[in-house]
């Protein structure tokens, strides 16, 4: 009963670790105050913990050129992102464990080669023989030698507990694979949001570099007047200080942006610098229309982390069937195949075959606290299960909603950039007669450059709520490519 017993106990203390699972990826779309300058109303914030946030080094395994695309950001993030390596291992540890589960189940053959060289005293076992014909029988024999080469067969033939533990562990090992499949989704959620993030830094500094030029071709212009008496001092003293705002806002950008590309470096395994090109561009493309009820029915059968709340719940339940068993019959047979003699020579062959039915009758109350521990798992896992499947349906809403926010938001910046570039150009044209003074021509540049900014970041917003949205109804790893339109440079 002691070899039947031991997996179901190994299983009990091992469940619970394959649904624990540390660090994730989360996206949301942050309200922004109404008192700022700013017509966008969505501020995205992506949030990688834990492991996710680091990887292995994948450069020696895949070579890197020094070009990142989106496609091999997340292959390699797939491949040496942390968190996706952490679930993997914990699945291969699963996997072990419905092995040794499993050897309760399987025949046990040990094999034994024993030589020795004794006397015995008889007396001393209780053996003892009188006198015969005045001749007194000796107690100690021997020397002799006794060779034994044998081979032990022990077969468990019924053992109820054992083969519902096995069952139990191959749920196990699969809600552990499905939670090493949920992982690839955030992994893919965490990289796309990385290139995102680096690419929007990179139309920043872009921005900004523009906005550089314009305030250096400004203070040209007001110096030149200037020199001919047409404008202040004034104005060039404010057109210098344009200047310097830009060139300063500017690096602040550039600093940014190498921030970003290294934590997308430390996403994907590549030396944690930021020392590579990004190669492609995501570029705004409105998303397909959505049907939010179709939508969870379809997360809540793709999602894998739902999967393995199920298969969890029901691996508890196949544990507790095994600990009822417990208090079942065991049914084995034991035998053994070998010679034995006092030399090798004459050794004979002799064999033994054995059967047994063990009952149990009391156990000290083991069976009892192991029913106790496996029901307690059972509602553990229920209502895990549960309140997986309500969070997955909050997900989908959210990245719904997300995505119809981020599409106005989209056309609301579009509108105020292309209304902000023909203010400017109204302005120059004032400021060209005379009719204005540098004030009005800065305000106008300040405005080109937020609405360029509003733009990009709302961009942005409906790039992450759209990648969200993959990742809320599942499958993310293969879908992502449906969701943005990626272009190369």
């Amino acid at each position: 009963m002691k070899r039947a017993v031991l997996p179901i106990l190994a299983l009990l203390v091992f469940a619970p670790t394959i649904v624990a699972q540390s660090g994730g990826v989360t996206v949301t779309q942050l309200p922004v105050p109404g008192t700022t300058a700013s017509v966008n109303t969505l501020n995205p914030d992506v949030r990688v913990d834990g492991p996710f946030a680091g990887s292995a080094s994948s450069v020696d395994a895949m070579p890197f050129d020094g070009r990142l695309t989106l496609d091999d950001a997340i292959r390699r993030a797939l491949a040496y992102n942390l968190g996706a390596i952490e679930r993997s291992e914990a699945s291969h540890q699963a996997r072990s464990q419905v092995v040794a589960v499993r050897s309760a189940l399987l025949p046990s053959v040990v094999g034994s080669a024993t030589g020795a060289r004794q006397e015995l005293n008889l007396e001393a076992s209780g053996i003892q023989f009188p006198a015969l014909a005045g001749v007194n029988v000796p107690t100690v024999v021997g020397p002799f030698n006794a060779i034994d080469f044998r081979a032990h067969v022990s077969q468990t033939v019924l053992d109820l507990t054992a083969w519902n533990a096995y069952r139990a562990a191959k749920t196990e090992a699969r809600a552990a694979a499905l939670a090493s499949d949920d992982a690839r989704d955030l992994v893919v959620l965490a990289v796309g949001a990385g290139y995102l993030q680096v690419l929007t830094s990179r139309a920043r500094v872009e921005s900004a570099r523009a906005q550089v030029e314009t305030a250096n071709a400004l203070l040209r212009q007001t110096s030149q007047q200037r020199a001919v008496g047409v404008a202040a001092q004034l104005d060039v003293n404010r057109s210098q200080v344009e200047l310097l705002t830009q060139q300063q806002r500017l690096l602040s950008l550039q600093n940014d942006l190498s921030k970003q590309k290294i934590s997308l470096a430390r996403l994907t395994g590549l030396s944690p610098n930021d020392q590579f090109e990004i190669a492609d561009t995501v570029v705004y493309e409105p998303a397909p229309a959505i049907d939010v009820t179709a939508a969870i029915e379809q997360a809540l059968s793709r999602r894998s982390d739902v999967q393995a709340a199920q298969a969890g719940l029901t691996a508890a339940t196949q544990a507790l069937v095994a600990a009822r068993s417990e208090r079942l019959p065991v049914v084995t047979v034991d035998g053994d195949y070998g010679a034995i003699g006092t030399t090798v020579d004459d050794a004979r062959r002799t064999f033994g075959i054995r059967g047994a039915v063990r009952v149990p009758l009391w156990n000290g109350g083991r069976t009892a606290g192991d029913i106790g521990r496996t029901d307690a798992l059972i509602r553990q896992r229920r209502a895990e299960l549960e309140n997986v499947r309500a969070e997955v349906a909050a997900e989908v809403r959210r990245a719904r909603l997300d995505v119809e926010a981020a599409a106005g938001q989209v056309e609301l910046s579009r509108t105020n950039l292309v209304t902000s570039r023909q203010t400017l150009d109204l302005t120059r044209q004032r400021f060209q007669s005379g009719v204005t003074d540098t004030v009005d021509l800065v305000r106008s540049q300040e405005a080109v450059a937020g609405a360029e900014l509003d733009y990009i970041n709302s961009v942005f917003a409906h790039n992450i709520a759209k990648l969200a949205f993959a990742r809320a109804v599942g499958s993310a790893a293969t879908s992502w490519p449906h969701f943005l339109k990626v272009e190369s440079k």
